[in-house]
Parts: C-alpha cells; structure tokens; sequence
C-alpha cells in the first residue's frame, strides 16, 4: 500500500511539473531590474551558511547518542536537506511567503510559479500597499532560497528529542507534515505580508531570525514528541554518556559558524544591521559558553566541553530573535541569562520521566521563549529605526504582544505535533521494536555502521 502511494506521488509532481514548467521559462526570457551584486552575494552566502547548520546539528547530535545509532542520527538531519529541498519548491514557500490570509499564504507561488529574478513589485496589491517585496535589493529567488535554509534545519532540531527509538521511516513523514502543517503557518504569520503576528501588517511581534518560528516551534514539538513517543528502554537508569566528544564540538562550532548566516543574514543586505546582528551573535554565543562553565565549575567542580558545547548553543537560541534589534552589552546579557535558566531546566528535566533525549526543549524551546522575551525588554530603534523599543525603552505594550506570540507558536506546535504524531502512529507506527533499538537503528534502519564493528558497543546492549 505504501509503495502504491509513493508511486501516485511522484506520478502527481511529473504531472504538475509540466504546467509550471513553461512558466518558469517565461520568467528567464525577461529583462528584471539589476539587484545589488553585493547584496544578493551576502544573502546567497548566508544561505550556505545556514545550510552548513544542518550538519553541523548532525554532528551535535551523533556525539551524544550511543556508537550504534550515529548514522542514524546524522541521517535525522542530512534527510532534511533532501525533503525539505524538494517541498519548499513545490508548496512551502508559497504557504509561507506568498499573500493570502492572516494565518496562511496562498497558493500563487506553487512551484515557484512567478518567482522569478525580480527584485520588487512582486507583492504589489495586497496590504500594507507600501509593502512591495521583501528585499527590494535582491532577486525574489534569492530570498526564496534563503528561507528554504531555515525551513530545512528547524525540523531538524526536533531529532534530538526523539533520538534512538523512532522508526525513519514515520520520522520522514513526521517532518514531511509537520513543515508543511506547522512550520508554514507559523512563518507567513511572523514574517510573510500581512501575516497575523508580524511587523508587515501583524500585530508587530519581533522576531529578527526565527526565535518564535524556528526554536520555538521546534522545542515545543520536540517535547511532545518526547512525551507521544515514550522514554528510551534504557531510560532513565542505564543511560550511556556521549560516545563521542570531539563530534560534539565539532558540531557546535559549525553551528556557531553557521549562525552568522543565520542571523545576519536575516538583515538581507551587507549594511550596517547584518553588522549588528553579527556582532550580536558571537558576543551572546560566547557569553553563553563562559555562563555554563563557570556554573559547571562552581557547582559541579570542573567545567566540561559538553558544557561549553551547550551553553553556546544556548548563547546562540536566545539572541536570535534579538539580533538585529540589540546593543552588543545587552547581546551579553541575553547570553548570561538565557544559559543560566537553560542549565537548571536541563538538571531539572532528569528529575522528570520524559526522554527528551538530547535536550532540545530546554534548550530550544526555553531558548526561544527566553529569547522572544528579552527582546521585547532590550529591542531599541536607536540600533534598528526598522524595529521597536522594548520594555527599557518605555515600550511596556510590546512585552504583551510578544507574549501574544510566544502562546500561539506555542498552541500551535504542541496541538499540531500531537495530531500528526498520533496519526502516523495509527497508520505506519512511531517506534522501532525493542530487539531493533537494542541492536542499535543504524543496522536495523539502514543496513550499515558508522564504525567497524571492532569499535562499537553493540556488545553491550
């Protein structure tokens, strides 16, 4: 049955492929205005720079969990780039970016229908009416692109928490729904033309790059999906430590790298706000990493690279909403207190009986909450005239509707995560069986071994 789905499926794209076909040909026959050489190359080098996040997750991940499940863990990640690659083409984009209703775009832009090498003018006729592109100095395509990089690694990060036991199988189609379902909406009413919460039109909440859509959302599912799936066999009482350290920080400074794209990118022009939001984004990283050792070291004795490791990634969570909004003092202290709260929900969260594996709601989803707030309390218009003064500034209304935000991507990811998760349960099964979970997903999924058997731990089951 399934493989008769599979064929209808790509039967349907050949079809649908042929009628946009002529249109996308039509788009290179014109002569669009020049964008900006030097923009356009930032914002496409920022797109491969997100890109790189992805495994750079892949390999943050592989470090913690155990030796039998690496590839498996990496192909959680590396899958993305091939799923997502593919759907934000065909119908992502559009149902995110394209104008439509408050809560969802429409269906003008499906296949990239009309998206083409413009620079404006391509959302001309839909409110707010001064609204005409969402970067006047690149091509639209450009813009699509850099948007499919976040849409890839946001699903991504949901791995974490449901590492070593989930069938792949229900885990491609879990993030095959949940992008299109959850991610979509929440991106058009943040950050599309007209959308429900943003800045275009919306209720005004800041998000610079993705501390609501893209943490948020994720850390909230993570959560749920820890809870649908159910505890690890080997939860809480045998736990193994990270099979591999080294994976770990690799993983983390790719994504320390990566998040300059990620955030000054975001900025979408090489000018003095892309300037801010990186300057931003190292000092809260690095304020992060320096918070979670010296807690490791005081409270614990002797700080750790696992903990140096986490507290960046933690630094990098909390600004990313903030990074284009901020002063670089107050990026340090949206560091110190986003590690700080995201190291004692980590140690609390072992006292509960959910197997977040990886820790990606305390990290991610408390991150993002932390981020989203601190915002709304250090956000000034004297670094960014684009943006809003925060609660410092006198603005005391925006505290509220980032608040307003926050409990919506909140509603939103666990409602929508529980739906799909309990539906592909009912039709192809979550979990792997436990004979397969205790030889280890990567023989059991895929037929191979990220090492020689020599060095596993397959022996210790």
């Amino acid at each position: 049955m399934l493989k008769k789905f599979v064929i209808i499926g790509v039967l349907t794209l050949c079809l649908l492929a042929f009628p946009l076909m002529g249109n996308a040909l039509a788009q290179g026959t014109g002569t669009p205005p020049d964008p900006d050489s030097g923009d356009t190359a930032f914002v496409l080098i920022s797109s491969a720079l997100v890109l790189l996040m992805t495994p750079g997750l892949a390999f943050f991940y592989g470090g913690f969990v155990r030796s039998r499940n690496i590839l498996n863990t990496l192909m959680m990640s590396f899958v993305l780039m091939a799923i997502v690659g593919v759907t934000w083409v065909l119908w992502g984009y559009s149902l995110s970016f394209a104008p439509g209703l408050p809560f969802i775009g429409g269906l003008e832009w499906l296949g990239l229908n009309g998206v083409g090498l413009e620079t404006s003018g391509y959302l001309q006729g839909s409110a707010p009416e001064d609204v005409l592109s969402y970067a006047g100095t690149i091509p639209h395509q450009a813009y699509m692109i850099y948007q499919a990089m976040f849409a890839i690694i946001t699903p991504a990060l949901i791995s974490g928490a449901i590492a070593e036991r989930m069938s792949f199988r229900a885990y491609c189609l879990f993030v095959l729904l949940w992008s299109t379902f959850i991610y979509t909406p929440l991106a058009h009413m943040v950050w599309a033309k007209g959308g429900f919460l943003g800045l275009y039109g919306g209720l005004g909440a800041l998000d610079f790059a993705g501390g609501t859509v893209v943490h948020i959302s994720s850390g909230v599912s993570a959560l749920v999906a820890a809870i649908v799936l159910g505890p690890r066999k080997n939860h809480p009482d045998r736990l193994s430590p990270p099979h591999n350290v080294p994976f770990i920080l690799l993983g983390a400074g790719l994504l320390w790298f990566g998040w300059f794209g990620f955030n000054a990118g975001s900025a979408l022009s090489a000018g003095s706000i892309a300037t801010v939001a990186f300057v931003a984004t190292n000092t809260s990283a690095a304020a992060g990493a320096l918070m979670w050792l010296i807690l490791e070291a005081t409270l614990r004795g002797k700080p750790t690279a696992v903990g140096a490791a986490t507290g960046a990634v933690a630094g990098l969570v909390g600004i990313t909403p903030a990074a284009g909004f901020v002063t670089p003092l107050a990026a340090i202290l949206i560091g110190f207190i986003t590690s700080l709260v995201c190291f004692y929900v980590v140690s609390f969260k072992h006292k509960l009986n959910v197997d977040d594996a990886l820790d990606t709601y305390p990290v991610h989803g408390v991150g993002g909450t932390l981020g989203a707030i601190l915002t709304a309390i250090f956000a000034t218009t004297e670094v960014n005239p684009g943006g809003k003064d925060g609660l410092l500034r006198g603005n005391f209304g925006e505290i509220f509707v980032e608040l307003a935000a926050i409990a919506i991507a909140y509603i939103i990811a666990a409602a929508g995560t529980w739906i799909i998760l309990k539906f592909i349960d009912a039709t192809i099964g979550l979990r792997v069986k436990e004979e397969a979970e205790n030889q280890g997903l990567d023989i059991h999924e895929h037929g191979e071994e990220g090492y020689n058997s020599e060095f596993g731990d397959r022996i210790n089951i």
